[in-house]
């Protein structure tokens, strides 16, 4: 079983001033943090961004290991592009990620993927029933078919899409809690208060390195 992993990294952050996947932490941008995780779980590495300027910075930043596809949708947003990842993926399955989450836990996607399977989508609940469309492992084919319906009506959320979709299996962040005690693998840097304190994560964790 052969599984793609789509990493979204379009749209300019205003709070940042830049691409937020090419803003760097600990010496190297956001999305290679991102891309390292992907690629323990992922057969096939995709980033897709919103324009042929930005495929170009993120090529020169990060490597060619990975195949940069520019969102050509009408409608910007995470859907559009969830669409054009799960239009290009080879496999079968599609791990589903933000460019912003470098504590992201390849635990954590090894377990979706294996939860996925027989399923359209295995995506992350809350207890207070939040989910974490933009973390989570989909059947291919199915998610294209739905994220499709979504932008048919003009919506742009992960939430119409999931809404779209049936065979969902949604894993209690209790079960996640296993093997990520602290739920690093959700944290987002979206400001430079974030990236500070990703900063501080990163630093705590090399003084726990033995020496």
């Amino acid at each position: 079983m052969q599984t793609s992993g789509i990493v979204i990294a379009g749209g300019l952050s205003n709070r940042f001033g830049q691409n937020k996947g090419l803003t760097l932490l600990a010496g190297k941008p956001l999305i290679k943090h991102v891309l390292n995780s992907l690629e323990k779980v992922a057969e096939e590495l995709i980033v897709v961004v919103d324009s042929k300027a930005q495929a170009a910075r993120y090529s020169k930043a990060v490597g060619s290991n990975f195949r940069i596809l520019v969102d050509s949708t009408e409608l910007h947003g995470p859907v559009a592009g969830a669409i054009t990842g799960f239009e290009a993926a080879s496999g079968e399955y599609s791990v589903l990620l933000p460019c912003d989450t470098p504590f992201v836990s390849s635990d954590v996607l090894s377990l979706l993927v294996e939860l996925c399977i027989n399923r359209n989508a295995a995506i992350p609940r809350w207890p207070n029933s939040f989910i974490e469309p933009l973390q989570a492992v989909y059947r291919s084919k199915p998610a294209a078919e739905a994220a499709a319906k979504a932008l048919c009506t003009g919506e742009v959320n992960m939430r119409a899409m999931v809404n779209k979709l049936s065979g969902v299996r949604y894993v209690s962040t209790m079960v996640i809690e296993q093997f990520d005690s602290e739920f690093r693998t959700f944290f987002n840097v979206n400001t430079p208060a974030d990236l500070r304190r990703a900063e501080m994560m990163v630093s705590r964790h090399m003084d726990k390195r033995p020496r």
